[in-house]
């Protein structure tokens, strides 16, 4: 079941189910996306039309920030819980392992994701790495095709949003792959470049406040977490 936050549907669903839901998705036949949006990505949305589109086209809609889960309580629609996209990838990971499926990694600077690679083979042993590319492309075909000739079963598309899920609408079907995850910055996480908020912020919700306070510059971008909050408010009261 979706439940809509300012326009933008959400599935009301646990971390657990998530990867399930990965998993079969993954398996099946077609292509599919996900998409994971923090209530930055709901304000950008509210303004962008394709963007929306993009986001509510996605097979899966993951809570991936704290702010969403406040919003759904405002909203007298709660959600199960927040599903981290960075946790969805690594439940994905340990399972793609197992399995033997191969992963596409598109996103950051130059060399940051062959970094994420050599690191993620090492953290999960028997992860197949089918390829690489950098964000910092303008030509889609020449990457589409890339991501084809490699094979991959899976792509994480970490390019920044909305431009990463308006890039799956748009090229999925082309990449040849069956499933597509946009996850924004993980891959410097994934690199060792970022640190990922320590456990104590993570559980508390406060990777956001972690973030702002490792750098301060991201300010601008956080002020959208307390508008998203008025405007779920001002939802409310209507």
């Amino acid at each position: 079941m979706r439940i809509e936050i300012l326009g933008v549907g959400f599935d009301n669903i646990t971390v657990d189910q998530a990867e399930a839901e990965g998993v079969r998705l993954m398996d099946a036949p077609g292509v599919h996306y996900v998409v994971t949006p923090n209530p930055e990505i709901v304000e950008v949305c509210r303004g962008d039309p394709e963007a929306m589109e993009a986001v509510g086209g996605a097979d899966l809609v993951l809570a991936d920030g704290i702010g969403i889960v406040y919003g759904a309580k405002i909203l007298g629609t709660p959600l199960k819980g927040r599903v981290p996209g960075i946790v969805f990838a690594q439940r994905l990971m340990g399972r793609m392992a197992q399995s033997g499926k191969t992963l596409f990694l598109l996103g950051a600077k130059p060399g940051v994701a062959e970094r994420a690679a050599e690191r993620l083979k090492g953290e999960y042993p028997g992860l197949r790495i089918a390829g690489t590319h950098d964000g910092y492309f303008q030509d889609d075909a020449a990457v589409v095709s890339a991501i084809r000739s490699s094979g991959a079963d899976v792509v994480f598309v970490c390019l920044g949003a909305p431009k990463q899920e308006k890039w799956m609408r748009r090229n999925g079907e082309a990449s040849g792959a069956h499933l597509l995850v946009g996850l924004g910055g993980c891959l410097d996480v994934f690199s060792g470049q970022v640190k990922r908020a320590p456990a104590a912020f993570q559980k508390l919700g406060l990777e956001w406040l972690y973030r702002l306070g490792t750098n301060p510059s991201r300010i601008g971008r956080m002020m959208k977490l307390p508008l998203f909050l008025v405007h779920a408010a001002g939802e409310r009261r209507k």
